[in-house]
């Protein structure tokens, strides 16, 4: 499909485009529970006239079929937010729009992915004359917690679906930006989770119990140092430890405490040497501590995220003139993504959008408050989905 049409086309729809996103915005809800997104989104599809396939519990797919024989495409988007109580301030201005539940927010871009799929959709199925074959659009519910992913694989695995497509808007990349290099682009995940077990007891008397808070201490203090002195620099693991759950009282000592986290990785081998190190250093400082160490560390993971070659030369070829030298090199996101479980059915490309514009204030970090989208950005999203379409299922 030339450049030109897709550009008119997005120009045109623009208005539309942005009241998708902001509605999207307000509507927010967490994973698993996106009960009125998911409404909405079918309302959508149902304009178009696509018929939807329901997957447990709010996800679904619909699909276009070209009635030309060819290759099945599937475009995909998450559609779950945060539990993040947003900020009505990005890092310089007002945001245009503010989610009406406080408990949650889209403060990391799955409101702008879904707005770039609809669009996508909108143009592909008016331009069904230039494909050949059928496109599966994806609606991922609680990409965030995993929760959505593996009913969604599972219904379709009876697609036959040659080749998948996503994106991620990027606040460390500035819009008009992308990036579709081939091989890994998103990290790998592990949860690590690990509890310290000691004996409880009065506050009064601290020599009466084993408190576990010391034994904790200790263990993140070394796990630092083991970081360091006993992991491949050049094979970066990374250990995110974002919570300490331990004791209900000032006067009580508990008798455990529970530390959550992950790990971010993108050598597999290089991982497993840094869960045997959570392990070693765990088992002897809790040891020394009088207390016992359960290491539940890697009871949910993901692969990194990697980028079929042959598709992302493809991609280059056909949207270098649309983005020229702003298609970047040799980009590594340590976020990681339940996408690459749709590269375990076929091949996969997964690009990074850009949306970040220091005057609009767009920069700040995923999973912040502040976290906003420049929403010139969706321009570029929609035209690099709906170009990948048309050149993987060109009708000649």
């Amino acid at each position: 499909m030339e450049d030109f049409l897709i550009k008119d086309q997005i120009e045109k729809d623009k208005k539309k485009i942005l009241d998708t996103r902001r509605k999207l915005h307000r509507m927010a809800e967490v994973s698993g529970k996106e009960f009125k997104t998911s409404k909405f989104l079918k309302e959508e599809v149902k304009k178009l006239g696509l018929a939807i396939v329901e997957v447990p519990t709010t996800g679904f797919y619909a699909v276009l079929d070209s009635g030309r024989p060819g290759k099945t495409l599937g475009l995909r988007t998450d559609i779950d937010a945060l539990p993040i109580c947003e900020s009505s301030f990005n890092l310089t201005r007002e945001k245009y729009s503010v989610s009406d539940n406080k408990e949650a927010s889209h403060a990391c871009g799955h409101d702008g992915h879904m707005t770039i799929l609809l669009e996508s959709m909108k143009i592909l199925v008016e331009n069904k004359d230039k494909i050949k074959g059928r496109i599966i659009f994806i609606f991922e519910e609680g990409e965030e917690t995993g929760c959505g992913i593996i009913p969604m694989i599972k219904a379709l695995e009876k697609e036959n679906i040659d080749a998948f497509y996503g994106n991620h808007l990027a606040s460390f990349l500035k819009t008009g930006e992308i990036a579709i290099d081939e091989g890994p682009i998103m990290a790998g995940f592990i949860r690590t989770r690990f509890t310290i077990k000691g004996v409880g007891g009065h506050s009064s008397r601290p020599d009466l119990a084993i408190s576990p808070i010391f034994a904790q201490a200790a263990i993140i203090q070394s796990l630092a140092s083991s970081w360091v002195n006993r992991l491949d620099p050049t094979k970066t693991v990374t250990l995110g430890l974002s919570t300490i759950h331990g004791g209900s009282a000032h006067n009580v000592i508990a008798d455990k405490v529970t530390i959550d986290g992950t790990l971010r990785f993108f050598d597999r081998e290089e991982v497993d040497k840094a869960i045997e190190q959570i392990d070693i250093v765990g088992n002897n400082i809790a040891k020394a501590h009088g207390c016992d160490f359960i290491n539940e560390t890697g009871d949910e993971q993901y692969d990194p995220v990697i980028n079929d070659p042959d598709l992302s030369r493809l991609m280059k070829e056909n949207i270098k003139d649309y983005f020229g030298d702003n298609i970047k090199k040799d980009v590594r996101w340590f976020a990681s993504e339940s996408f690459e479980l749709y590269g375990k059915l076929a091949p996969s490309l997964f690009a990074l959008v850009g949306m970040a514009n220091d005057k609009k204030g767009s920069g700040a970090e995923h999973h912040t408050p502040e976290f906003d989208l420049d929403e010139d950005s969706l321009d570029y999203g929609i035209f690099a989905m709906v170009k990948f379409a048309t050149s993987f299922l060109p009708n000649n």
